[in-house]
């Protein structure tokens, strides 16, 4: 037995080693491949041809997917571009290589909360922030404590903040649904359960309300509730819903006791209770199917499909006398090829549905992408309006379809150019709704961008009419920032006619035109400056102009134009440079909390004003506090952009030097706010 244990010993020791070589032969050729790929990657990067380095790293990682360096290298050429869902997807695969590497885990927690995204990707930075703070290293501590503070403290205080509200009695959509959403990045995941729940049950028609309430659920284990609420959001209402919800449903077809739980929370939706029907019908439990069938066309007079079902099976039975007021409600409807069928199972002449001969295929596309579109298979329902653009080249509601279903589904360049081809439909609605989807979505990519507003105002502070305005045109660079050209208005009526004691710079009496360079918005900060000339039309003085500065803006709740009344609070500061002026510096803040009421043919809000102003001068007319009320009122008969303002504040002077009036002032203010984007 000895010896033969040790017999292969006699052999030719290089067949024992050949899985050895083999692997040291693949590695050698794998680098060999991945070496070129990377030289041209980083020959391109330094040539900042951008989309050739994209392009070779991929090709490496094709040849080694496990190189963590590549991976990273991509994340950051993609953060370049602009591509920051495509850098996410490296760096969160970088982190599933090596989860110890936490420069990386910071890189992908810093970029998860800034890039705007579904609601986990917050809430994943929150986490990892949170875990990277008690790290040993005292540097990677530090960064992640302070960037955990920085989301965590607002976290908590808009906790606290809609918690206040609710038991003030603000028991509407909103407050629920802000509270829950702040509570799920804050890891308060029964808190968000609940309230997203509350929220969804004031507005049922919410879909997806109801997905975040099952993402919630199966955070928390709640493993059969979790599938309830994606099996119900799944079927009928949004279609990104739909597509959201079936990402957290098993891969495979609902039971029946999972459709019964989902009716148990949504017992009103119609799509589900008729695809339990039909499963029962299927599976041989007629009765059961009935009852289900019974339940839709109650509650649901209009849904043709399941009459027909239930009438045909009243029928198949004998029980015509059931089953004749549902034939009747079919025949009586819209939809021809349901009423055929029945006209088949009663021995009654077919009618002939009037469509254009040459083009059946279009129009049964038509259908079948409605149908699709209805059950949110969207991609189904491309397939089936493209046979129908093809069929039928002219059709501008298939168009208009097919712009409007690339858009729900996130693919914004074909989106653009269905729309683009709608638009000039010689049907007006349909123009109509193209042009105005077609500019929403094509402004975010335009390379130029021009933008206008202007805002004249009538003070009693100051016995005076002011107009203020700007038009700039700007350049998309996607590299942070955008240079931009500019025309600035600054004026009153009374420098017009003589001497004033308005301060210089309320009214400038110029026209500025200037180029500048300003930074893209990020969580509401932008950074600015511009060079120009100031042309004086009073004095037709000609000055070097200078200016630039921080702008910071926040708003929650309900807004002027939004869907529906409510709560909201709004804080803006601005701090800016003047070269004119002796190069001073001025600070403005304001703060609103107020109601917005009315519909949306009449909207108003109603507004507690807070405001500070400060100079670096210490000039008198810029340093000052206010409080009072505001009023904004617009309505449909405005432009979307266009508002009124009433503004009633008592004021107090912070520096009374030199200030030739009162300490304290009331003033009433009201001015037309217009805005446009082209």
């Amino acid at each position: 037995m000895r010896s033969a244990l040790h017999r292969p010993l006699r052999r030719p020791p290089w067949p024992a080693l050949s899985p050895l070589i083999a692997l040291l032969f693949s590695a050698v050729a794998c680098a060999q491949q991945v070496s070129p790929s990377l030289d041209s990657a980083y020959d391109a990067l330094r040539a900042r041809d951008y989309p050739t380095a994209i392009a070779a790293f991929l090709h490496a990682i094709d040849a080694a997917p496990s190189n963590l360096r590549i991976r990273k290298d991509l994340a950051y050429t993609y953060l370049k571009t602009g591509e920051n869902a495509l850098a996410l997807d490296q760096l969160r695969e970088a982190m599933r290589l090596d989860p110890n590497d936490n420069a990386v885990a910071l890189e992908y927690a810093f970029l998860c909360h800034e890039s705007p995204g579904p609601a986990p990707c917050p809430n994943e930075s929150r986490r990892i922030f949170d875990r990277i703070r008690h790290s040993a290293v005292a540097a990677e501590a530090a960064t992640a404590e302070q960037a955990f503070q920085n989301i965590d403290a607002p976290l908590a205080a808009g906790i606290d903040r809609w918690k206040k509200a609710i038991e003030l009695g603000a028991d509407d959509f909103s407050a629920h649904y802000e509270l829950a959403s702040l509570a799920e990045q804050r890891g308060l995941l029964p808190l968000a359960a609940e309230h997203y729940e509350k929220a969804w049950r004031l507005l049922p028609d919410r879909r997806s309300v109801q997905v975040d309430l099952g993402r919630v659920w199966k955070a928390l284990d709640r493993t059969e509730d979790a599938t309830a609420a994606a099996l119900a959001a799944s079927r009928g209402g949004e279609p990104r819903a739909a597509e959201s919800a079936r990402e957290l449903l098993p891969d495979r077809y609902p039971y029946v006791a999972e459709f019964r739980r989902a009716l148990a929370l949504d017992p009103h939706n119609v799509d589900l209770r008729r695809e339990l029907a039909y499963l029962l019908l299927s599976m041989g439990r007629q009765p059961a199917a009935e009852q289900e069938f019974r339940l839709v066309t109650e509650t649901a007079p209009e849904d043709l499909l399941s009459a027909t079902q239930l009438a045909f099976l009243f029928h198949a039975r004998g029980d015509h006398a059931a089953a004749q007021p549902l034939f009747d409600r079919v025949l009586a409807g819209k939809d021809e090829d349901l009423a055929n069928r029945v006209r088949a199972v009663l021995h009654q002449p077919q009618v002939l549905q009037s469509r254009p001969a040459a083009q059946p295929d279009a129009v049964s596309a038509k259908v079948m992408a409605q149908r699709s579109i209805k059950a949110g298979y969207l991609k189904d329902a491309i397939r089936y309006l493209e046979t129908a653009a093809e069929s039928d080249p002219t059709d501008s509601e298939v168009m208009l379809r097919l712009a409007q279903t690339y858009n729900n589904l996130h693919q914004d360049v074909a989106a653009i150019h269905w729309f683009d081809l709608a638009r000039k439909s010689s049907d007006p609605l349909i123009a109509a709704e193209a042009q105005k989807a077609w500019r929403n979505l094509l402004s975010p990519t335009e390379r130029f961008r021009t933008t206008g507003w202007l805002y004249p105002l009538f003070s009693t502070r100051w016995h005076d009419v002011f107009g203020y305005g700007q038009v700039k045109t700007e350049l998309r660079t996607g590299l942070g920032f955008r240079p931009y050209i500019s025309a600035r208005i600054v004026g009153d009526t009374r420098q017009t006619e003589g001497a004033t004691l308005i301060p210089q710079y309320l009214s400038e009496s110029s026209v500025i035109l200037g180029v500048g360079l300003a930074t893209t918005p990020w969580h509401g900060l932008t950074a600015w400056g511009e060079a120009g000339l100031a042309l004086n039309y009073l004095s037709h003085q000609k000055l070097h102009d200078y200016r630039g500065g921080i702008s910071m803006a926040y708003g929650t709740g309900h807004t002027l134009r939004g869907e529906s009344p409510g709560w909201f609070a709004s804080a803006s500061t601005d701090a800016v440079f003047l070269s004119r002026f002796g190069n001073d510096i001025l600070v403005y803040n304001q703060e609103r909390i107020g109601y917005t009421a009315g519909p949306a043919s009449f909207r108003t809000q109603v507004a507690a004003i807070v405001g500070l102003t400060f100079d670096k001068q210490r000039q008198y007319w810029a340093n000052y506090g206010e409080a009072g009320l505001g009023l904004r009122a617009s309505g449909s008969f405005l432009p979307a952009s266009m508002y009124f303002t009433f503004d009633a504040v008592r004021g107090v002077y912070l520096v009374n030097l030199g200030n030739p009036r009162p300490p304290n002032y009331f003033d009433f203010r009201a001015g037309i706010w217009y805005a446009f984007s082209r």
